[in-house]
């Protein structure tokens, strides 16, 4: 099947050119002047910022976004992925400690309750199965206004749900080492619900993609199937990634921690 007729998505594009333009005019102009004794983002930061960026353009605009709105649910799940597990932690790895201060620093107060462990958890998982219900993927479809808000409201959800693991200030404390592994794991519980009855069910659960001839070569079952698959596996690998690493870098200090006290053990006696 040819791809869709190019189509601008104006509301998107916006966004991308303000988070692109935004990042590049604090780091360059705002910061000298509102914090002249702070450390510049690092090239590993610039690099994760924009891959953030980069990520989103792919999601939300031409052809996957309408792909997803005209064909097929695999490719509204795809969006949804990675609107929700991708792009929140690379845009926080991007920000710069004082950027972090500029922004979550100035509501902290009460931005401290927004980014505790139990909200995001909450917040992102209510999300990711309110958005996928079939009468909130129909609503999105046909007004693509809604489409747009559900994937804020994605993006919002999954920066609080990444908060407690990624946070960019002390002004919102980061949990420790082995709370991030074991609240990303309890991230990967509630998503399998909605997916298994996605992947599982014999019956269309979301017929405005059609009930004609098969799209891109599948089925309205067999593409039903595979977004379950896209939302069980690949949320769920991509967390266990990311708990893997965590555990990996933790260890890796424990074991360096060891030596040094060691060594030190071994100088006082």
């Amino acid at each position: 099947m040819p791809l869709p007729p190019y189509h601008s998505h104006w509301d998107v594009w916006a966004v991308l050119a303000i988070l692109s333009f935004g990042y590049w005019y604090a780091e360059r102009r705002l910061r000298p002047l509102l914090a002249p004794m702070s450390t510049r983002a690092t090239r590993r930061q610039w690099i994760s910022w924009y891959s953030g960026v980069l990520v989103v353009a792919v999601a939300s605009t031409w052809p996957i976004h309408d792909i997803a709105e005209e064909s097929l649910f695999t490719a509204h799940m795809l969006e949804h992925m990675l609107i929700g597990y991708v792009v929140p932690p690379l845009l926080l790895n991007g920000m710069s400690r004082w950027m972090a201060e500029a922004t979550f620093g100035r509501v902290a107060p009460w931005m401290r309750h927004l980014a505790h462990p139990v909200v995001g958890f909450f917040a992102f998982n209510i999300t990711i199965v309110a958005i996928h219900w079939p009468r909130a993927i129909e609503v999105q479809n046909t007004t693509e206004g809604l489409h747009f808000a559900a994937h804020v409201a994605m993006f919002v959800a999954g920066m609080l749900m990444w908060l407690p693991v990624y946070s960019p200030t002390p002004r919102l404390p980061r949990l420790n080492e082995p709370m991030q592994m074991l609240y990303l794991f309890l991230n990967t519980i509630i998503p399998t619900v909605p997916a298994s009855f996605i992947t599982f069910s014999h019956t269309p659960l979301y017929p405005v993609y059609g009930n004609g001839p098969a799209r891109w070569g599948l089925s309205l079952i067999a593409d039903q199937t595979i977004g379950g698959v896209v939302m069980k596996l690949g949320g769920g690998f991509y967390l266990l990634g990311i708990i893997l690493s965590i555990w990996v870098r933790y260890t890796r200090e424990e074991r360096r921690w060891d030596v040094i006290e060691r060594d030190l053990a071994n100088k006082a006696s």
